[in-house]
């Protein structure tokens, strides 16, 4: 496996296109945000890219599944490449503390492109992201799961994942396995 951690940008930009039109989505809980991220690069490829390192979290509100609007984390977004576009991972956090609100499911998302699954890409990306995540003053990540994923719950296992227990669904997201990896 040669896979790496690349920032977005414009020589990996084609690929990532060419995975969301295939129907790749970044988002395993909003399958929406493929078509999303299509109309941001449309409009101003620049300033998609540029959005994808905010570590000051300034931006346009985000607006939750229940139709509330909060202000968007600090985070940065990383694609998983082997030679061509393989996934997404993203890390987000709170200046100042390791506590994420309520709203937020974990300190991490991924997402491995459904033709490049079972290769141990999202094991290795999530390895990669912990280095950034201690850079960022951060003592631990949570992660949470589906409860039925089992594949999600080996990639965390294999990091130092500790299961914490169940998050109670909110703000219009479903019940959830929370785990700690501590750093």
């Amino acid at each position: 496996m040669n896979l790496i951690l690349v920032r977005p940008a414009a020589k990996y930009l084609p690929a990532y296109v060419a995975a969301l039109k295939r129907g790749y989505s970044p988002s395993t809980s909003r399958p929406e945000k493929r078509l999303q991220e299509l109309e941001a690069i449309a409009a101003d490829p620049d300033a998609f890219l540029g959005s994808c390192e905010n570590f000051e979290g300034r931006g346009t509100p985000i607006k939750l599944r229940d139709g509330s609007h909060v202000a968007p984390l600090p985070g940065l977004v990383r694609w998983m490449w082997d030679g061509d576009f393989a996934g997404v991972i993203a890390l987000r956090w709170q200046n100042g503390t390791p506590e994420l609100p309520e709203w937020c499911q974990g300190h991490v998302g991924y997402s491995v492109a459904p033709w490049k699954r079972r290769r141990g890409y999202a094991t290795a990306a999530l390895r990669f992201i912990l280095l950034e995540a201690r850079q960022v003053g951060l003592p631990y990540v949570e992660v949470t799961t589906d409860p039925d994923n089992t594949a999600s719950q080996r990639v965390i296992a294999a990091n130092g994942g500790v299961l914490l227990g169940r998050k109670a669904a909110a703000y219009g997201s479903s019940e959830t396995l929370r785990y700690r990896i501590p750093l």
